[in-house]
């Protein structure tokens, strides 16, 4: 399993208080089987209308170049990674977030049995590659709700689906869990200024917590 935050300012930020915020949570979380978020991390930002990227297979409390990341943005996602196999691993191309040309995305669930056939290595990049192509002819509200839809109807067991999707201008969320709902749940926080959603609450910021099947823009 793992932790994701998805960062949304009017004005530029530097990301280094949400990165040591989130840093500590992701230290502290358990999952419900004991499970940790320390086969790596990653951060998205937006930067001149593109997409840049860190990516580390080290934990994110133990990566200490997370400490001089040093940059200005509206956007970022920050992923922890918590590998469902021991081969998957030590793989930086498995960390997300995920991006391409117009949108970043990250992934949190357990999923089992899937009858489809999608690009991919890994579980994550699978969905990656679903959510690409319906975002050609959807928003990313009907995208993630479309996606969920063809999990379900698709697999043996979904415990839990959790997308989050910047697109350059907002940032989206679908919560989805069928147990564990203390470790699935998404929370989102949003003021005048900055909106957040992520995994669990991070200090400095209120948060309510998003119902199962919700779907959020910010």
């Amino acid at each position: 399993m793992c932790r994701f935050l998805l960062y949304k300012s009017k004005l530029p930020q530097n990301p280094q208080a949400i990165i040591q915020a989130f840093s500590r949570m992701a230290k502290k979380s358990k999952a419900f089987d004991g499970d940790w978020q320390g086969d790596g991390w990653g951060i998205s930002w937006l930067e001149n209308n593109a997409w840049k990227s860190y990516k580390s297979i080290k934990p994110i409390w133990e990566d200490r170049t997370k400490d001089s990341l040093s940059f200005s943005s509206k956007l970022f996602l920050i992923h922890s990674r918590s590998a469902s196999f021991s081969q998957h691993k030590n793989n930086l191309e498995y960390n997300q977030p995920f991006t391409d040309s117009s949108a970043a995305f990250v992934f949190n669930g357990l999923i089992k049995g899937v009858s489809l056939h999608l690009p991919g290595e890994i579980g994550s990049q699978k969905i990656w590659s679903l959510v690409q192509k319906k975002l050609l002819t959807m928003s990313p509200e009907k995208t993630v709700k479309e996606i969920l839809r063809i999990i379900l109807k698709n697999s043996k067991t979904v415990q839990a689906l959790n997308m989050g999707i910047a697109d350059k201008k907002y940032i989206y969320a679908l919560c989805y869990y069928s147990i564990h709902k203390d470790y699935y749940s998404l929370h989102y926080s949003k003021k005048e200024d900055v909106s957040i959603i992520s995994s669990e609450p991070i200090d400095g910021f209120d948060f309510k917590t998003l119902s199962k099947g919700e779907v959020i823009q910010l």
